[in-house]
């Protein structure tokens, strides 16, 4: 048997913003009851919003984990350098950025990160130089991937990488 769509012109659904008190309700009845069965919920919270909205809701504006306000330096650079490693996979990167939702990084991926990147890129291409950075025992090149503000005391984007998420290496 297959699912009803969430809207139809019968169902009495409501779309599109959610208000003050709907945001409240479904607060309310998950900090008590638990989010057991998202289908379910909207019935029992006494919400005219389909199980889809109400989780997305919740999952990207309501949970009281998620961080509010603008993204940091930091917070940039991880989400730079994983999408380098991993691509739009951004549940795996949300992983790395607590109290960031997947939605949340993707949209600040596609709104300011992807537009930065490409004009990195192509300042990066005007310039026929490669910087290079001095270790203790030897030069590093930085690769044409990397910024100058994506070099930390490891070697390449790769070992930074590893070396990030086993927690042995900063990004400044």
């Amino acid at each position: 048997m297959a699912r009803t769509r969430c809207y139809d012109k019968k169902s009495g659904l409501k779309k599109g913003t959610w208000t003050h008190e709907e945001d409240k309700k479904l607060a309310a009845y998950i900090n008590r009851c638990g989010c057991w069965n998202w289908r379910q919920l909207p019935k029992f919270a006494g919400l005219s919003r389909c199980g889809k909205n109400c989780r997305l809701r919740w999952l990207n504006y309501l949970q009281p984990n998620i961080k509010r306000g603008n993204f940091t330096k930091e917070e940039d650079e991880t989400i730079m350098n994983l999408h380098a490693e991993i691509g739009n996979k951004w549940s795996a990167i949300a992983v790395h950025l607590p109290g960031r939702s997947d939605n949340e990084i993707k949209n600040h991926w596609h709104t300011s990160l992807k537009k930065r990147l490409s004009i990195q890129e192509t300042s990066k291409k005007k310039s026929p130089n490669n910087v290079t950075q001095k270790s203790d025992d030897e030069d590093q090149n930085i690769s044409p991937n990397q910024s100058c503000t994506e070099v930390s005391s490891c070697a390449t984007i790769d070992q930074n990488l590893e070396n990030i998420m086993d927690g042995q290496c900063e990004v400044f």
